[in-house]
Parts: structure tokens; C-alpha cells; sequence
């Protein structure tokens, strides 16, 4: 891979994980009730999940569900449940004024992030034929999949870890039991259209 593709690389990018999505939306829901440090375990499972991803794209699953139009069904609707379930569950959820609202332990917080961020069976195609197109076949393989696997991580903790702490700071100001529970329901509405989008979505042609 050379200098102009990985920058091209590089761009591309950032300007996917700048783009609001269900991680960043779930990092800053759990940051305004449970604080940022503890919101840094659920995006640590959100990337743990995109590690995931990219290996079994790199393996072929991505051509697999590409391939197969009942593969990718059920990973569709098991992500779309799931999705559905959590905006649900927010939604739905008490909201106490936040200084009193009982903390989720970090280990919960982690499998939140997991199954988030493969609850998209969409991200095993995108990376499936994301990466081939900055990868040249005329040198090793696996060392460019790990250099563009590094920079997407690395790229995505950053605006996750930003998004995290950023709601943290400001959820010193938002004591109210209303505004919580105003926000909750947003929160848990978007992750409900999300859910419903997916499991609206076609397979790719």
C-alpha cells in the first residue's frame, strides 16, 4: 500500500466515524447517566466488536452474508432486536435526578458495546469491500489488514473517547430528572428507528 492510498485511507475514515451512529449514541447515553469513565467500557466493547468485524470479514464472512440472502437475514433480525430492545428499554426506564442513578458496572457496560457494535450485519460487507480497495495484492496481506484495522480503531476510540468525555462534562449541569428523562427517550427513540432502519434494510445486490 502506498502513501496516496493509505491518506485516501486515512480520510475516508474520518469522516465514517465522525458520522453519528449507534456506538456514538450509545457512549453518549452512557456517559450522561453513568459517568465517562464508566461510557469508555462500553466503547471498548464497541471496538472490541469492530476488531471482530474486520477479522471475519477478512476471513470471508462478508462474502458469506453477501452471498446468502438467509445468513443475512437472521443476522439482520438478530441485530434489529437487539437495537430495538435497548431503545425500548431506555425509553421506558425510570429517570432519577442523575447524581442518584444506580451506575451500571463496567463489565455490563462492555457487553452493551459488544453486541452494539455487531448488531449491524451491514459493518461485515462494508469492511468486506471497504479494505480490498486499499490493499495491494503485490505485497503481504495481512501486514496492510492490520495497519488499516489499527488506523480504524484508533480513529473510532478517539471520536468515542471524545464524544464520551465531552457528555461527561456536561452532565455535571444536567441534575434534572426531567432533562434525564427527556434525553433517555430520545436516545431510546433513535435506537429504535436504527433497530427498525435494519431491519428495513435490503441485502446489498
Amino acid at each position: 500500500m502506498n502513501l496516496s492510498s493509505y491518506l485516501l485511507y486515512l480520510a475516508a475514515v474520518v469522516l465514517l466515524v465522525i458520522t453519528p451512529g449507534p456506538t456514538m449514541l450509545m457512549c453518549a447515553s452512557n456517559a450522561l447517566n453513568h459517568g465517562a469513565v464508566r461510557a469508555m467500557a462500553s466503547a471498548a466493547g464497541a471496538l472490541t466488536a469492530s476488531l471482530a468485524v474486520m477479522a471475519f470479514s477478512a476471513l470471508g464472512l462478508g462474502a458469506v452474508l453477501a452471498a446468502s440472502a438467509t445468513a443475512f437475514t437472521l443476522l439482520k433480525i438478530a441485530g434489529a432486536a437487539y437495537l430495538i430492545w435497548l431503545g425500548i428499554r431506555m425509553m421506558r426506564g425510570s429517570a432519577p435526578p442523575l447524581r442518584d442513578a444506580p451506575v451500571a458496572g463496567r463489565r455490563s457496560l462492555y457487553v452493551q458495546g459488544l453486541f452494539v457494535g455487531a448488531s449491524n450485519p451491514k459493518a461485515l460487507l462494508f469492511f468486506a469491500a471497504f479494505f480490498p480497495q486499499f490493499i495491494d495484492p503485490a505485497h503481504p496481506v495481512l501486514p496492510q489488514f492490520m495497519l488499516l484495522a489499527f488506523t480504524f480503531v484508533a480513529l473510532d476510540g478517539l471520536m468515542l473517547a471524545a464524544c464520551a468525555l465531552g457528555v461527561g462534562r456536561v452532565a455535571a449541569w444536567l441534575r434534572q430528572a426531567r432533562v434525564v428523562r427527556w434525553i433517555n427517550r430520545v436516545c431510546g427513540g433513535l435506537f429504535t428507528l436504527l433497530g427498525g432502519l435494519l431491519l428495513l434494510s435490503r441485502r446489498p445486490a
